[in-house]
C-alpha cells in the first residue's frame, strides 16, 4: 500500500509538471489552475487503473494449480464509474493441484481456499467438499466425517451443481 501511495504522488507531480511546462511554453498564457487540476486528474485515473487491473494483476500471480472459483464484483457511489464497469475488488481461489483425498471417504477432498481482499493480506481457510453430495464444510477438529454413501449433516453447506469450486475438484 506504500509504494501505490508513493506511486500516486508521482504520477500527480509528473501531471503536474507537464502542465507547468505546458504554461510555460504558451509564455504563461495557460491558465494556473491547469496544474493542479492535471495532477488531481492523474491521480485519480492512476487510481482508477490500478484498482480495475489489481484482480488480474493478482490473478497472475497465482501459482500453476491454484484456480480462481469466485469473484465478487462491487459498485460504490464514490466510484461512480463503477456502476458502468464493475470493480473485482475480491475472489476465492482454490488450491486444486494439492487437494487431497480423505481415506475413509473418497468422495470428500480437502482443499485451501485463498481469499483475497484488495488492500488486505490473504487468508487460507481449509475446506472439505464432498463430491457425492455437493456439499462444503470447514475444516476443523470437529467435523464429522460421514461414511460412503451417507448423509451429510448440518455442518456442511450445499452447493449448486454448478459452483466452480464443485467443479474443480469433483469433475477433473
Amino acid at each position: 500500500m506504500l509504494w501505490e501511495l508513493i506511486a500516486t504522488v508521482v504520477a500527480g507531480l509528473g501531471a503536474a509538471g507537464i502542465a507547468l511546462l505546458l504554461r510555460k511554453i504558451s509564455r504563461n498564457s495557460a491558465p494556473r489552475w491547469l496544474i493542479p487540476a492535471f495532477a488531481g486528474a492523474a491521480m485519480l485515473g492512476f487510481q482508477i487503473h490500478s484498482e480495475y487491473s489489481w484482480f488480474e494483476h493478482q490473478r497472475s500471480r497465482l501459482p500453476e494449480g491454484v484456480i480462481v472459483v469466485k469473484t465478487v464484483e462491487q459498485t460504490a457511489v464514490w466510484r461512480p464509474w463503477s456502476y458502468l464497469y464493475p470493480q473485482t475488488l475480491r475472489f476465492i481461489a482454490a488450491d486444486v493441484a494439492n487437494a487431497s483425498v480423505n481415506q475413509l471417504n473418497p468422495q470428500l477432498k480437502l482443499v485451501d481456499l485463498y481469499f483475497f481482499e484488495r488492500r488486505a493480506s490473504a487468508r487460507r481457510v481449509p475446506q472439505v467438499v464432498h463430491c457425492q453430495q455437493q456439499a462444503q464444510a470447514d475444516f476443523s477438529a470437529t467435523l464429522q466425517i460421514p461414511p460412503p454413501d451417507t448423509a451429510v449433516d448440518g455442518q456442511w453447506r450445499k452447493l449448486a451443481g454448478d459452483d466452480a469450486l464443485l467443479i474443480a475438484l469433483c469433475h477433473s
